[in-house]
């Protein structure tokens, strides 16, 4: 033991002192250093896999999150989008009533009668609002109906485009006066007893005339889109668009002109228990 002690002191003295054993050294570590690498290699090649296993673990949930605000964001915009055109048609109604002499009453659409025979709608304003039969109904473009029954909370309102509806209108351009009928098809009107020699033609704007004390003067009935003239026939062929948004308009305007006369006039194209 003291030999090896002794040895191994000599060689450290000689290896601090001397260049003699730097050759020997260098052979050494190129003996050694695979062997090192070698051992050491399963140790880091753990330690990587198990980094790599947590950074691609953390990676997924961080991929989570970013698509669960994406969607979260993206419900936003959509939203944002809905209350921003919803605003915009609020103010488009509330810009027509302010333009009108008449009283009116904002109301919303609850309910759609699901029978493709009958062209009516629910809305959220009743007898309690002091809504009557009778009673006008238009959007920001124009005349829509009229309400046809009333409860409490809820009237029914059927719109101008039902076969068992008419109003009376006259030509914005001509003063024409005549009747519009409903078809029974959605966006089309149908004037009814046109003499072939009327002075009307496309592109016509039909106003209510106020004929018959139930709907007031001068609302927006139509567009004239279309005029036949048969000379076999003793009255022309025309038709009109609503200029209503029939189909779109979720918020109304119930018009209170004159709900004294409106009560007590008789119309006798429509029937409220039908």
């Amino acid at each position: 033991m003291l030999f090896f002690s002794v040895l191994s002191f000599g060689l450290l003295a000689l290896d601090y002192y001397s260049a003699a054993l730097d050759s020997t050294r260098s052979v050494l570590n190129i003996i050694v250093t695979p062997i090192v690498i070698t051992a050491d290699y399963p140790a880091r090649t753990f330690v990587l896999a198990q980094e790599r296993f947590a950074s691609q673990v953390d990676m997924q949930g961080q991929i989570r999150l970013l698509e669960q605000d994406q969607l979260l964001l993206r419900a936003k915009v959509i939203k944002m989008a809905a209350l921003a055109a919803e605003n915009h048609r609020l103010r488009d109604l509330l810009g027509s009533a302010a333009k009108l002499q008449d009283n009116v009453l904002v109301a919303e659409l609850i309910g759609v009668d699901p029978d493709p025979e009958r062209h009516e709608v629910i809305i959220d304003k009743g007898s309690q609002s002091g809504v009557f039969v009778g009673q006008p109904l238009i959007d920001a473009q124009g005349l829509m109906g009229q309400v046809i029954t009333t409860s409490l909370y809820t009237s029914r309102i059927m719109l101008i485009i039902d076969e068992s509806h008419s109003v009376p209108v006259q030509v914005n351009r001509s003063n024409l006066r005549l009747i519009a009928q409903g078809t029974g098809i959605t966006g089309q009107l149908e004037l009814i007893h046109v003499p072939d020699t009327a002075d009307i033609k496309e592109g016509d704007l039909l106003v209510s005339s106020g004929l018959g004390n139930r709907f007031p003067v001068g609302y927006p009935v139509g567009v004239v889109n279309k005029v036949e003239h048969d000379p076999s026939k003793p009255f022309a062929v025309v038709t009109a668009i609503p200029s209503a948004s029939l189909a779109r308009s979720r918020h109304v305007l119930l018009v209170f002109a004159d709900p004294v006369k409106a009560q007590d006039a008789s119309n006798p194209q429509i029937d409220p228990g039908r």
